[in-house]
């Protein structure tokens, strides 16, 4: 590309699709929500702060003007004023309180939105995860080819007398196959050497699932918890959202207006409700502004219980890593391990990087939390 123009344009070109790819991730990180929020409340504050002192100024000259005139006229003319700037000012408040409002509920549901396609992925995780397809397969020896490969030869070679043959329920069980198989080779026609030829083939899987085997039940039903308590977390959000949204008049649910992309209906309903707090006063007016800062509190108490399951999850993970790799003949018995176990392990590995990137806990402290409620900042 010689021409310099076309490559300045090609550069421009670049940029705004790198633009595009940071939006992207801006839209998956409620964190940054949560700091443009605090952003915008401090913004709003401080314009209105600006305009507000100069109409406090007016008005501190005013009532000066006031004690000092004499004239019955100039008088009046100052009363008049000083009712006006003072009007001003509770006009200015209660802009800076509904503008305060407007930005919290949007970013909300920015949250709102982010925090629910967490949840859904979350519940992908939990649906598609192996251990509740292949815990079974790894814990019981029975679903070894090799294992039941041992057992047909010791059928075959069995002592007739003596042996006998588990009931389909018992023929499941861990314990029960494994006494009844070394039952049937102490008593089968097969020589020291041959017993020792077949025990090694299977030594590892017998090591391994008799060792192992209530620690993988222990992560297939922690796992099971964690999804039960992530069902729990999905039916909030969307509970959530509906009171989040029932003040405005919108009336669809958070799966709706996902599935639909209905977030500017939403958006035109919060615009028209605004406009129309606008136009009311006194009691009314403070009625329509509760119903809109209350969702906030509502959200923020989702956040916490949010973090909380996070925080809970990555900590079982984590676990549940430990157990797979406390197996301490691992490396003797390496090749002969199972492809699930080491798939399992993987799978462990990429869920707590997903714990402690892609679901991570939304930073709210104390602090932060202040701005967002009250819109106060205490390094103002």
């Amino acid at each position: 590309m010689n021409n310099p123009i076309q490559f300045a344009f090609g550069l421009w070109l670049l940029i705004v699709f790198q633009g595009y790819a940071n939006s992207n991730f801006h839209e998956a990180n409620p964190n940054l929500i949560v700091q443009e929020l605090i952003n915008e409340i401090k913004g709003i504050n401080q314009k209105y702060a600006k305009i507000i002192e100069i109409k406090q100024q007016q008005l501190i000259h005013t009532q000066v003007a006031l004690r000092e005139s004499t004239l019955i006229e100039n008088k009046v003319d100052l009363l008049i004023l000083k009712e006006q700037l003072q009007e001003e000012i509770a006009g200015l408040q209660q802009q800076n309180a509904n503008d305060i409002s407007k930005v919290r509920y949007l970013k909300g549901l920015q949250i709102i939105k982010i925090l629910y396609e967490k949840v859904l992925s979350l519940d992908h995780h939990f649906a598609s995860v192996r251990t509740f397809n292949e815990i079974s397969k790894i814990a019981n020896p029975n679903q070894y080819p090799e294992y039941s490969k041992l057992k047909e030869v010791l059928v075959a070679k069995r002592e007739k007398k003596t042996a006998f043959d588990l009931t389909a329920l018992l023929g499941t069980n861990t314990i029960a196959s494994v006494v009844q198989t070394f039952t049937n080779m102490i008593s089968s026609t097969l020589s020291k050497e041959e017993k020792e030829n077949e025990l090694a083939k299977v030594d590892c899987i017998l090591d391994f699932t008799l060792r192992m085997q209530n620690d993988l039940n222990t992560i297939y039903f922690e796992t099971a918890f964690l999804q039960t308590s992530n069902d729990k977390i999905k039916q909030d959000i969307e509970m959530l959202f509906k009171d989040y949204t029932k003040p405005i008049g919108y009336t669809s649910s958070l799966e709706n207006c996902r599935i639909n992309d209905d977030w500017e209906t939403l958006t035109q309903k919060m615009e028209e409700y605004i406009a129309k707090m606008k136009q009311t006063t006194g009691s009314s007016q403070f009625k329509m502004q509760v119903n809109m800062d209350f969702p906030i509190d509502r959200l923020l108490q989702f956040i916490a219980q949010y973090n909380n399951f996070i925080d809970q999850g990555g900590k079982f993970y984590e676990k549940f890593s430990i157990i797979l790799n406390s197996y301490e003949n691992q490396k003797q018995c390496e090749s002969k391990l199972p492809l699930e176990y080491k798939k399992l392990k993987a799978d462990i590995a990429v869920a707590i990087d997903k714990f402690n990137v892609a679901y991570k806990p939304v930073e709210i402290n104390g602090t932060k939390m202040k701005e967002i409620l009250y819109g106060l900042n205490e390094f103002d």
